[in-house]
């Protein structure tokens, strides 16, 4: 299965989910989903993910499984750190998530009002329109 692309292909401009489908029944929801900065992650970059917090961040069990040296664990955090679009070291609150493009209030009231969204979910999307 292909990976969530995380710019336009024409344009580079951000993009969002918009259907999501079960590969066993076949049921499909429409909507406007936002991918999670794990995302922007290449395959290998997402496995060293995987690894380090299946191991509890244990640099030690990382250089034995992954039979390398602490500085080459290290450095490959750092890669994944800037993968994620944080500076290393750095304490730096998240970004806030992009404003949904082409939405309106209006558009994501009648989606309440129509009972398609929660009164939850529509105070998120009401809180990322610009």
């Amino acid at each position: 299965m292909r990976k969530i692309i995380e710019k336009c292909p024409a344009c580079q401009n951000e993009v969002i989910v918009t259907r999501i489908s079960c590969t066993r029944c076949e049921c499909e929801v429409t909507g406007q989903f936002q991918p999670t900065i794990f995302n922007r992650l290449t395959p290998e970059s997402l496995a060293f993910v995987e690894t380090f917090v299946r191991l509890r961040g244990n640099i030690k069990e990382m250089e034995r499984e992954l039979s390398v040296p602490y500085s080459t664990i290290r450095n490959r955090l750092d890669e994944v750190i800037l993968e994620l679009g944080f500076v290393p070291g750095a304490h730096i609150p998240p970004p806030e998530p992009p404003a949904m493009p082409g939405v309106s209030q209006q558009e994501i009231l009648k989606r309440l009002e129509s009972g398609e969204i929660t009164p939850e979910e529509a105070t998120e999307e009401l809180g990322k329109v610009k």
